[in-house]
Order: C-alpha cells, then sequence, then structure tokens
C-alpha cells in the first residue's frame, strides 16, 4: 500500500486527490518500481482533463497522474527482457499506472537501465522532453549553420530543444514571455519576447530570408504567425497542435522505445543533452508541482521527488 497523486474524475484542480493504493503487480510487459523521482508533464493535466482520453490505459477512477519515473525494478511480469530486479530505470508509465506514487508499473519496451554517472532525477526529465527533443531535430536533419526557430523555448521541452540543437551547432532563435528570457538567453538562445514585441517583425529582421526549420511547442494562434516564417512549410515540427499539417507541416514523429531512452541518456551524459531543472517537490506537495506547469510558470523542467 503507497500513497499517490491522482483524480476522481476528469475536471480541473478540483479533481485531484491523494489517496492509498496497493503496489501494482506487473502485467505482462511490465515492470514495477519502487518511485524515486517522478517528471511532470502538460501531458499530465490535459490526461486529467479528459482532453486526451485513451492514454490512461483505460483504467477506472481514481487514475494516478505521472507518465515519466525513474526509480528501482522491484518486479517483473511475463515476457520483461533486459531489466531485472533491483536495477535502476526510467521510463514511462503507458499502460495507465501513473508515476505521482510511492511505486508503479512501467511498460518495459519503453523503459531503459539508468547508466553510470546519471541521476535518476535527471532520467526522469528524459523520457518527455529528452525524446521529444531528440525526434525533432532528427526529423528536421538540418545541418550544422541552419537556423531554427523555437517557438515556446521558454517550457522544460523548449529549452531542451534549444541546448540539443546548440549542441549540433544550429543557430537558434527562441520565443517566449518576459520571465523566460534570463533562461533562454543564458543557454545561448537569441530570444523574441512575444509580450513586448511583434514577433513576426523581430523574426523577419533576424532572419530575413526565412527560418531552415520551426519547432512549435506553443500551438494555437502563435502557430499560425510562426509557420509562414519557414522556408519550406513541411520543415514546420508542432509537437502538440495536429492543425499544423493545415499549414503544411508536420506533427513529431515519437519514438519511446527504449533504444531512444538509451539515446537519450548517452547524450545527457555527454552534456548534449542537458535539462534545466528548475524546481524540485516531494510527493506531498504534488499539487504545487503541477500547479505550475499547468499556469505556465516554470522555465524548465519540474519533477517529484518521492523516494
Amino acid at each position: 500500500m503507497g500513497q499517490v497523486w491522482g483524480f476522481g474524475r476528469y475536471g480541473g484542480p478540483e479533481v485531484q486527490e491523494f489517496f492509498d493504493r496497493p503496489d501494482p503487480v506487473p502485467g505482462r510487459g511490465e515492470v514495477l518500481i519502487q518511485v524515486d523521482v517522478a517528471g511532470v508533464n502538460p501531458l499530465d493535466h490535459f490526461l486529467r482533463s479528459g482532453l486526451v482520453d485513451g492514454l490512461d490505459g483505460g483504467r477506472p477512477f481514481p487514475r494516478v497522474l505521472g507518465m515519466e519515473a525513474a526509480g528501482t525494478v522491484l518486479a517483473r511480469g511475463e515476457d520483461v527482457d533486459g531489466l531485472d530486479v533491483g536495477d535502476a530505470v526510467f521510463g514511462f508509465a503507458l499502460t495507465g499506472g501513473g508515476t505521482y506514487a510511492e511505486t508503479t508499473v512501467l511498460s518495459a519496451p519503453n523503459t531503459a537501465r539508468i547508466p553510470e554517472g546519471l541521476s535518476a532525477t535527471v532520467a526522469a526529465t528524459l523520457p518527455v522532453a529528452g525524446t521529444t527533443a531528440v525526434d525533432v531535430l532528427d526529423q528536421l536533419g538540418l545541418p550544422a549553420g541552419a537556423t531554427i526557430l523555437v517557438n515556446g523555448v521558454g517550457g522544460g521541452v523548449g529549452r531542451t530543444v534549444a541546448r540539443l540543437a546548440i549542441g549540433r551547432e544550429l543557430r537558434v532563435i527562441g520565443t517566449g514571455s518576459t520571465a523566460k528570457r534570463e533562461h533562454a538567453e543564458a543557454v545561448g538562445v537569441r530570444f523574441i519576447d512575444y509580450t513586448a514585441e511583434d514577433v513576426s517583425a523581430a523574426a523577419r529582421e533576424l532572419v530575413p530570408d526565412g527560418f531552415d526549420g520551426i519547432v512549435d511547442l506553443a500551438g494555437g494562434p502563435s502557430l499560425r504567425t510562426v509557420a509562414p516564417l519557414a522556408r519550406d512549410p513541411r520543415n514546420v515540427i508542432a509537437v502538440g497542435d495536429m492543425s499544423v499539417h493545415d499549414l503544411g507541416g508536420r506533427f513529431v514523429e515519437r519514438h519511446v522505445d527504449r533504444e531512444n531512452l538509451e539515446r537519450s541518456a548517452r547524450l545527457a551524459l555527454d552534456g548534449q543533452l542537458a535539462p534545466v531543472i528548475t524546481a524540485v517537490h516531494p510527493l506531498s506537495d504534488a499539487p504545487a508541482a503541477l500547479a505550475t506547469v499547468e499556469n505556465g510558470h516554470t522555465s524548465g523542467k519540474v519533477v517529484i521527488k518521492v523516494a
């Protein structure tokens, strides 16, 4: 029996609650882990709100929040290869187990060992932000010296994309609110403050011939503002807004398998992929952790330290 933070029905923060649940039993292709650190992502409150129903494994209410975690394997289900009891691992709770919890189940094909030298705190940020950054830049496939616009550079995924892009010798322009400027510029981004500048005009002044690629993390009207700034509309890659197809762009092609997790971990060890962790909360403070992300007040990754 362990404490978890979840929700009893779809809705806003008012539906969230702490409750106790028995340790889950790992099914076929799953591992049970003792959670050390859980990552906090916008997807968590989207799931709670019922906006992306179907990604929660179809489990009954109450459901546990959280999609990514790092911890120690306690037990294995059937047909699990490459992971053993006692291993330090990180990965996705894709079958609805939730990660804001003392114990949870992870999908074994979407879980990898934490390499020596990488902390559980950093590892817990890689399943979403790390692999997304790798995927979107691989999909663009731009050569060194190319220029990209990261629309929404201030959040956890945006800063991770920017850091990895700079490591690939790309020139990075980023958009964000005033509060995100300092953090973005600290990693080498040329920043455009959308609250104080006309984004299109500022971007065209910096890159008159258009961007080689655009990574959109904001969606909505903001995506439609920046999309025309790309030299080739197919090189507009959106992470959250499927309407990018209507603009001639593409949605990110996600690869969340063990191989990509291991690749992200190697990049983190090498310093090429360096998630910026701006807040670490205990499980008892999970409401505040998620509220920070849901309200857009974070300029990096937020994690919950459980163990």
